[in-house]
């Protein structure tokens, strides 16, 4: 059973999320237009139908919100900001229009450049992965078509940790980012180990949840991702006793950065 004295901003992005997650599967059901950004990657109506509805859940607080979706606010505002929101109101816009259910809202707290809550909502599945750092707890629960409240969420869900040993190590990747460097660290681990490597693909910030709830062991990224893909998942990920490390200083991500676009990055125990 989750504290019952989580704070209100806390219960406000689980709301968010599901209010989000009702839009785009509206939306997923039907037949929707496909547009692209400047940077040539996807952009739906789910896209901007979801970040509208975060945005009216979000904008009750006094807390300052980064989201893809949302135009870039100059870092000379945002450096003195000590906390702020970070939304993906769609992640995994391409498993989205491939239609095989691995999509995500993503709504992350952060202070002073570290998250401090997260929630990941996969709604077409129903999954719901939430984890508070402070407290060193994440859950999980099947919403069962958002037909729980947020209080039965509270009581209901079960708490999450990484996986024990075992004779096999897990590693999620991405199914559109496998390269190289990760092939490379696969074997390096292989050998480090002497233990047979399993390879699980799975699209958006759902990696992060892998190995929080214990169905995988590491999640290297060795491919560009932005704050809005991560900073949710570090959240959940952190309070289940986990390691997110810059591969480029081996500390922990921080976020609200100048560039909001992160280091190649390793989520381990």
């Amino acid at each position: 059973m989750v504290n019952c004295n989580i704070k209100y901003e806390y219960i406000l992005a689980i709301e968010a999320s599901i209010a989000a997650g009702k839009v785009i599967m509206e939306i997923y059901q039907k037949d929707f237009q496909i547009d692209f950004k400047n940077d040539n990657s996807p952009l739906t109506e789910a896209d901007t139908a979801a970040n509208s509805v975060i945005m009216e859940f979000l904008n009750t607080t006094e807390i300052p919100i980064i989201s893809e979706e949302n135009k870039q606010i100059s870092y000379d505002i945002r450096k003195n900001w000590s906390s702020c929101w970070i939304v993906d109101p769609l992640d995994g816009t391409k498993e989205f229009i491939k239609k095989n259910d691995e999509f995500t809202v993503n709504i992350a707290l952060v202070k002073n450049g570290l998250p401090e809550f997260g929630v990941i909502f996969a709604p077409a599945t129903g999954m719901l992965y939430f984890g508070e750092v402070a407290t060193q707890k994440a859950f999980k629960i099947n919403v069962n078509n958002w037909l729980h409240s947020v209080s039965d969420i509270l009581k209901e869900a079960a708490e999450i940790k990484p996986r024990i040993e075992s004779n096999t190590i897990r590693i999620v990747g991405s199914r559109s980012h496998m390269n190289q460097e990760t092939l490379d660290f696969v074997e390096k681990i292989k050998l480090e180990n002497l233990k047979e490597i399993e390879m699980v693909s799975i699209g958006s910030s759902l990696k992060f949840c892998l190995v929080a709830e214990g169905s995988a062991d590491f999640y290297p990224r060795f491919a560009p991702t932005m704050e809005w893909d991560t900073a949710a998942g570090q959240a959940i990920c952190k309070a289940a006793g986990l390691k997110i490390l810059d591969t480029h200083t081996n500390l922990e991500m921080s976020y609200n950065k100048e560039n909001l676009l992160n280091s190649y990055f390793l989520v381990t125990k």
